[in-house]
């Protein structure tokens, strides 16, 4: 039989791995008596873990939420896995990396000497994407807040801060009533928070930017929520951002035939569809914001192209030409170091 203190070790780590245990599955799991484990449930209890008794034909225990938050049992792949998470939340936008960076100190130090140095060797830099604007830092309270409210269901009241204008934000005017939302989803899109939900006032399924959100307390009545249009959180999000007003699609789509190799393009391509067609030539089905977008896209790779369709993509590659054209007459010519 293990000695107490490990005992109580494998009974914690038992009940943080399922919900619900019967008393008699856990004696043995444990190899004791149910009068030994209902004595090591109350010495848990005494440490501070809240565990319950569960009620029903076998009887069992439940590990509880209590009121602070008591020492946590994670097994090696937890752990490093926890590790990982915490050096990697400088790209979450959510405003978390000095709380992250101290939950990391304190996960180290109370780990095994064997799982320390794993953990010392998985060192990783977290690198954001560049971008025009650095993506705004999002206040973890904020996103605490909006959680509640899309958790519960409640109507959320809050003030918005309109598109930035000469990069800063602008205040809606003095007075404006504050936003009133049925909030369904808290999602994140390019390294910013966004905030999904049904505007009571404007009748629409809107999209907010979460660090342009001041919430007003309290919270307002209970909903019942709405369907999302298309019934998927993350097509819908990506609609809205490809401007296909939850259609599934980019606003401009075209076909064209490349003579690359299909493994040479589908590496660079996220969202379209690339079929071969031979060593040296493939179809490709793309999306853009715009025609012109398009074209421009499909120009980068370098290669011979044949638009197939449609009509407006082919005047969209004319209309690139033009430019093209104009913008290599207008460059003066410059002899070459070494000639004349």
């Amino acid at each position: 039989m293990q000695k107490t203190s490990a005992r109580l070790l494998s009974l914690l780590s038992l009940l943080q791995a399922r919900r619900d245990w019967p008393g008699a599955l856990l004696a043995e799991r444990l190899e004791v008596s149910p009068r030994t484990v209902r004595r090591d449930v109350d010495r848990l209890r005494e440490l501070g873990y809240p565990v319950v008794a569960v009620k029903g034909p076998d009887g069992g225990y439940r590990l509880d939420a209590g009121t602070e938050l008591p020492p946590l049992l994670f097994d090696d792949e937890q752990a490093v896995a926890l590790a990982v998470a915490l050096q990697i939340a400088t790209t979450t936008g959510a405003g978390i990396e000095e709380a992250a960076a101290r939950a990391l100190t304190t996960v180290r130090q109370v780990m095994p000497a064997r799982l320390r140095r794993r953990i010392d060797t998985l060192q990783v830099t977290a690198v954001e994407r560049p971008a025009a604007r650095p993506a705004p830092r999002v206040d973890s309270g904020v996103l605490v807040a909006l959680s509640a409210a899309v958790h519960a269901c409640e109507v959320l009241r809050f003030d918005y801060t309109r598109a930035p204008t000469a990069g800063a934000g602008v205040e809606e005017p003095a007075g404006a009533p504050p936003r009133r939302v049925e909030p369904h989803h808290l999602v994140t899109w390019g390294g910013r928070w966004y905030l999904v939900a049904w505007d009571l006032d404007r009748e629409d399924w809107r999209t907010f930017r979460a660090d342009r959100i001041v919430p007003r307390i309290p919270t307002g009545p209970r909903f019942t929520p709405r369907e999302l249009p298309g019934g998927d959180v993350a097509a819908f999000v990506v609609g809205r951002f490809q401007g296909s007003e939850g259609s599934g699609g980019w606003p401009c789509r075209g076909e064209v035939i490349l003579d690359l190799p299909a493994d040479a393009v589908s590496g660079y391509v996220r969202d379209g569809v690339v079929e071969e067609l031979g060593p040296d030539r493939c179809r490709l089905v793309l999306g853009a914001w715009s025609w012109v977008g398009l074209a421009a896209t499909i120009g980068r790779f370098d290669a011979g192209i044949e638009v197939v369709g449609p009509s407006e993509l082919r005047e969209a590659f004319a209309c690139l030409a033009r430019r093209y054209a104009d913008a290599a007459g207008a460059v003066p010519h410059r002899a070459r170091p070494g000639t004349t």
